[in-house]
């Protein structure tokens, strides 16, 4: 049976590169806007409010979740989070929306070959 996933689409710009971040593997706060400024090419950067208002919220919905410390000598403060199975998902349910959102798009703005419009 396929889960309905359409209550948590579209994904807010922050929630996407939150998720996008983790779905490279278990980060902390900081590594996460690390990745998301990488990611966007500097073109996204989250605050710290941002970023953990977010990780609040999808912890609260399932889709992200606190991972252990990759090493016993980590700050024991410095708190790791990971994508769940749902979280996964619900990220890549987004991903083929902005897919088709994108084809769609370049359908739109094609060049006219020769006519006007």
């Amino acid at each position: 049976m396929v889960e309905d996933l359409s209550p948590f689409l579209p994904l807010s710009p922050a929630t996407l590169h939150v998720l996008l971040a983790l779905a490279a593997g278990d980060c902390h706060g900081y590594g996460i806007m690390q990745e998301v400024a990488r990611q966007s090419e500097g073109q996204y950067k989250l605050g710290p409010g941002t970023l953990y208002d977010n990780l609040q919220k999808m912890m609260n919905q399932g889709m992200v979740e606190e991972a252990p410390s990759p090493s016993d000598n980590d700050d024991p403060r410095r708190r790791y989070y990971r994508l769940t199975r749902f979280g996964r998902a619900v990220l890549h349910a987004d991903v083929t929306r902005l897919e088709r959102v994108v084809r769609q798009a370049k359908l739109h703005l094609r060049p006219a070959s020769g006519k006007a419009r």
